[in-house]
């Protein structure tokens, strides 16, 4: 991997517009989903000659796009003619903080990519391999323009997601949210639960006649789950389990994650537990916990 002209954090604040190019296989489509996650508006394979007005309406005082990504490469027919005037033009609007990334690979990477996803190579030759030195050579100028050039052979899909996620002053202090679902397995899991625990091994308050109409917020539904020796060991466990995971899915890129705790109708165990495993979980840097009780007033 080769880091030219500018820091590692180079898409900050500053940079409004992100131009990503270089070797058809490279990666860009990934790249541009992890920019995506980072908040900026995408557009993939846009024509060279619409850069300067996609440009121009990025500029407007207070319009309705902040900062955007997009990609641009061999696969429109201009793009050699065309891309080192339009960058040049684009560039002189100071405001957008313009920055080119460009992605390569090796020979032997690009071949087994291609030969992966069973694709033609845009360049149209008979041999895959041909195409590819065929596009490197011609993609040399456009290489020298970038403020970044990144060799992604050995990268994975979730190591490309963590370069760009590192290359913005949000990436490494971006914030991993973790909310704490509550829910009531007769109304159906969480569709969008990464984990599930289930809770209904405990006492249900449901059946102690003063305590039905009330929820896990209330202090009597509270002091009677708690109350149950397995209530503490589930927790202690529980505490254990998600300290360990919750910072493993935040180094590999996660944005969300949803931890869905259901007992039967939703209402006192599930409530109870996921206030409980809020107060335990530890004050992380780049991770929020949240709660949310889906089904606390269903019935």
């Amino acid at each position: 991997m080769r880091n030219s002209r500018r820091p590692l954090a180079l898409i900050g604040e500053a940079a409004r517009f992100v131009v990503l190019t270089g070797l058809s296989g490279s990666g860009k489509s990934e790249a541009i989903r992890a920019l995506e996650d980072l908040g900026y508006f995408c557009v993939d394979n846009l024509p060279t000659s619409l850069m300067t007005t996609f440009a121009d309406m990025l500029s407007r005082p207070n319009g309705p796009i902040g900062r955007a990504a997009v990609v641009t490469d061999m696969r429109d027919p201009d793009f050699l003619r065309q891309f080192p005037s339009t960058l040049r033009d684009i560039q002189r609007r100071k405001t957008l903080g313009a920055v080119v990334i460009f992605l390569e690979a090796s020979d032997a990477a690009l071949v087994r990519r291609f030969s992966e996803t069973r694709r033609p190579h845009p360049a149209g030759a008979d041999q895959v391999i041909d195409g590819i030195l065929q596009e490197r050579e011609q993609l040399e100028s456009v290489k020298r323009l970038a403020d970044k050039v990144f060799d992604t052979s050995d990268l994975t899909v979730h190591e490309l997601r963590r370069l760009f996620m590192d290359l913005s002053h949000g990436g490494p202090d971006k914030q991993l949210v973790v909310t704490l679902v509550s829910f009531g397995y007769k109304y159906g899991i969480p569709m969008e639960a990464d984990l599930l625990l289930d809770v209904r091994f405990l006492p249900n308050p449901h059946f102690v006649p003063a305590l039905r109409l009330l929820t896990g917020r209330d202090q009597g539904v509270q002091e009677y789950v708690d109350k149950a020796e397995a209530t503490g060991m589930f927790l202690d466990k529980t505490t254990d389990l998600l300290r360990f995971l919750i910072p493993q899915y935040s180094s590999e890129g996660k944005s969300y994650l949803t931890v869905g705790i259901g007992c039967t109708g939703g209402r006192h165990r599930s409530v109870v537990v996921a206030e409980r495993l809020r107060r335990r979980l530890p004050r992380l840097d780049g991770i929020r916990i949240r709660v949310k009780h889906r089904d606390i007033l269903t019935e």
